[in-house]
């Protein structure tokens, strides 16, 4: 949230404040979903009944240039336009940059000089520091209480560093439908349902970028990942893939109370602007291998969606 112009933002009114935030973040929060939803297998056959697997899973989510950038349609606004009018122009997302920087003019009325307008520079994001991935971690665990069915869940515990906070959890029900019928061909089939939670949130009270209290970005990410797996079946190293699809909401309230000035006169207090929400939905497909020797196993998969992601898990079986 390197917003050294929030306040612009705000002078342009809640609206057209919570218009650009929502088209700026849907594509981090989008790429966010995807990330959190790699790794859920790794293997398309069910273990033996009772078994218990402990995986650590790294992700990493490549970012497209596609998504670095969003269309900023004037007729979308109603404090805002271009300095040459024009009715649209790509600028840049969460995930982009701003090269050269994109201006706007805002209208805002001053209550004693009435209509006015203030030109701002639009926010750039991640792409300014040349970061191209959003990398994700887990601890997985898996139980075996029935033939071909696996219980997981997930977790990354909620860390606090400076003024950051996020924190993971999931849990899913893995089942092998060739578990039902007799083994002919060295091949496992099965469907998984997974949700996972992420919660994460960021306090900018001490930027210095408008005055207030209790300045903070609370986003909730929850999705629900339906996946058919295939794979072979075979004692030491095995290939899968899948067809996944993913569908989830994302919430980013912007709290705390924003004292908007400009000038000497102009003054007003505004507490917990707004919120953004977004629907987040795809289809994912899925491309990996596991090597098991005895209790140890290592697997890597790539996904193919909207995002693309890698994947390596470690993998402890007992």
């Amino acid at each position: 949230m390197a917003q050294d112009n929030a306040d612009d933002l705000l002078v342009a009114g809640i609206h057209d404040a919570q218009t650009f935030t929502g088209d700026y973040l849907a594509p981090a929060t989008e790429g966010i979903a995807y990330g959190i939803n790699s790794g859920w297998f790794n293997d398309a056959k069910a273990p033996h009944r009772f078994a218990f697997e402990i995986s650590i899973i790294g992700n990493t989510t490549f970012i497209s240039d596609a998504k670095k950038k969003f269309e900023m349609n004037i007729s979308d606004y109603e404090n805002i336009r271009f300095p040459d009018n024009s009715p649209s122009r790509t600028v840049a997302s969460a995930l982009g940059h701003n090269d050269p920087d994109v201006t706007v003019i805002a209208t805002y009325e001053d209550p004693i000089f009435g209509s006015q307008e203030v030109e701002l520079t639009l926010p750039t994001g991640i792409g300014s520091e040349n970061v191209n991935i959003i990398p994700s971690a887990f601890l997985q665990a898996s139980f075996s209480p029935f033939k071909g069915t696996q219980v997981k869940a997930r977790y990354f515990p909620k860390v606090n560093s400076g003024d950051v906070k996020v924190g993971l959890y999931g849990f899913g029900l893995q089942q092998e439908f060739t578990t039902f019928i007799p083994k002919v061909l060295p091949i496992a089939v099965s469907g998984l349902v997974a949700y996972t939670h992420l919660d994460a949130g960021y306090d900018f009270t001490d930027s210095n970028l408008v005055e207030g209290e209790n300045q903070r970005i609370d986003t909730d990410v929850n999705t629900l990942l339906f996946q058919l797996i295939v794979g072979t079946r075979l004692k030491i190293i095995n290939v899968y893939g899948g067809l996944g699809y993913i569908s989830g909401k994302s919430t980013s309230d912007i709290l705390g109370t924003y004292v908007v000035t400009n000038g000497i006169l102009f003054s007003e207090a505004i507490t917990d602007p707004f919120s953004v929400k977004q629907d987040i939905s795809g289809l994912r497909g899925t491309l990996g291998a596991n090597l098991k020797l005895g209790f140890f196993g290592l697997n890597a998969d790539y996904n193919i969606g909207e995002f693309n992601s890698a994947s390596v898990g470690i993998n402890f079986s007992f």
